[in-house]
């Protein structure tokens, strides 16, 4: 019997209605996350990459909104509650570290006391209980002399340490999903690689699981263990981190891999994606990417690829279709 995964996601669309017709900024993606696994979401700006993690926990902001599809959490759908009641799973089952850690801190009150009143908002720990628990958590995140900073407030603490008490607040109870978005922009490159490190300890430990959005397939490749590739508004890719980073399928993630610099290996230049993402009003018939596809044939212009599969990889394009590859086999 197969496990539940924690979050599964179905036919998701997310759209923005607007005088001139609806944009459709998120179009028909379906994924799963299990628990104690990470899953990389990775494309280039525009891609919808931000757009499903905040469609998954219901935060889109008016007049976006969630125009079909399906999100559950342990099996239970979510993207149907009242406003209460998936403010409390928020807060409970699904904690959220954002790019800005300033964002998610409130800057009149001290770390503790945020710690200590979201613990106490989600759990029957008294007062000290919770002060102790936050202790306890600034100590895992890696706050030195917690004891000391738990009574200061985000501005007296750095952009690398504000974002472990984000990742402190967003674990403060022992969450079933984290959606961390472009967690490590703002930070730089010695701080990021602790912070992921941080991440994935932790979400190993407490076996959460973690939809991990990013531009940076650096990131993805230290941190998941599945990678789903987005490209304007449809998963282009999903598989096994390794394998879709060895083993590109989809002519965007292959252009994705080429534009990493690799140790050890001198290259004059970094290879580049011709072209850009198309905006929500100019997305092109059949598949989206087909503009700036090396690989593009009739087909490609007029009819749009769903996923399917290829090994352990799930790949949106017309060069895995298996009557297609039937053909060329029998050509």
């Amino acid at each position: 019997m197969a496990e539940t995964p924690v979050l599964e996601v179905r036919n998701l669309r997310v759209e923005f209605p607007t005088r001139k017709g609806t944009l459709v900024a998120v179009d028909d993606i379906s994924f799963h996350v299990n628990e104690g696994e990470v899953l990389g979401v990775v494309g280039e700006s525009g891609a919808g990459k931000s757009m499903t993690g905040t469609a998954v926990i219901n935060l889109l902001e008016p007049p976006g909104r969630i125009g079909g599809g399906e999100v559950l959490l342990d099996g239970r759908r979510i993207d149907n509650l009242p406003y209460e009641e998936m403010r409390r799973i928020r807060g409970r089952q699904i904690g959220m570290v954002f790019q800005d850690p300033l964002t998610s801190l409130n800057p009149l009150y001290t770390v503790g006391r945020q710690l200590i009143e979201t613990i106490r908002t989600h759990t029957d720990l008294s007062e000290q209980g919770a002060r102790k628990r936050a202790l306890e958590l600034l100590a895992e995140v890696g706050i030195p002399s917690a004891e000391h900073r738990i009574d200061q407030y985000p501005h007296q603490f750095s952009g690398g340490m504000r974002q472990r008490v984000v990742i402190a607040l967003a674990l403060c109870v022992n969450p079933r999903l984290v959606i961390a978005d472009e967690p490590t922009t703002a930070l730089d490159v010695s701080i990021q690689a602790q912070i992921i490190a941080l991440l994935k300890k932790l979400c190993h430990e407490h076996g959460a699981a973690v939809m991990l959005i990013t531009h940076d397939m650096g990131v993805i490749a230290e941190t998941a263990d599945r990678v789903a590739v987005m490209y304007a508004g449809r998963l282009a890719e999903v598989g096994p981190v390794q394998q879709v980073i060895q083993q590109a399928k989809h002519p965007y993630t292959h252009g994705l891999m080429g534009s990493i610099p690799k140790v050890g290996h001198h290259t004059d230049r970094l290879a580049q994606i011709e072209g850009s993402m198309p905006r929500l009003t100019e997305i092109p018939e059949g598949c989206a990417y087909h503009p700036r596809c090396p690989k593009a044939f009739a087909r490609c212009f007029v009819e749009r690829p769903d996923l399917m599969p290829d090994g352990t990889t799930d790949v949106s394009c017309w060069l895995y279709d298996e009557e297609l590859q039937r053909a060329e086999a029998h050509g």
